[in-house]
């Protein structure tokens, strides 16, 4: 696993396995959020199987799969809300951790400033400067 953190509420990481879930729990997860529409994915890793393994481990687990086709205001606000409403820390999973970075990206525009958001992301190791237009004309 490559956990990064984003906030001490919100981390991303690259696709994750069944395998891994008691460990995300371990680490003080509260919830999972799938972002990799299953289609990417063999049936072992799709949104199912690792939602079966989160529950067994204990952990909330919400499947809000992400395109650049899809990543629209209304996913956004889902996946505002599917961070704010958890337990505790949210872990966010996708191919690379690139659209879970996107998305809480474009959730922070008007309440922080690009080069915050940007600064945070590239913290994680996530480059993001290409949505800097769009962040700053949302905010």
């Amino acid at each position: 696993m490559d956990i990064r953190q984003i906030t001490p509420r919100y981390s991303v990481s690259p696709q994750i396995s069944a395998e891994d879930l008691p460990a995300i729990k371990a680490a003080g997860f509260a919830r999972v959020i799938c972002n990799r529409p299953d289609e990417e994915v063999p049936a072992s890793h799709q949104a199912a199987a690792i939602a079966a393994a989160a529950q067994d481990a204990g952990l909330d687990f919400v499947i809000l799969p992400l395109t650049h086709q899809t990543m629209t205001p209304e996913r956004v606000a889902q996946q505002s809300g599917a961070i704010d409403t958890a337990d505790g820390p949210v872990l966010a999973y996708c191919a690379s951790g690139t659209r879970c970075s996107v998305i809480w990206a474009l959730s922070q525009a008007g309440h922080r400033s690009a080069d915050e958001i940007l600064s945070m992301t590239a913290a994680a190791g996530y480059m993001l400067d290409q949505l800097r237009p769009r962040l700053e004309n949302q905010g």
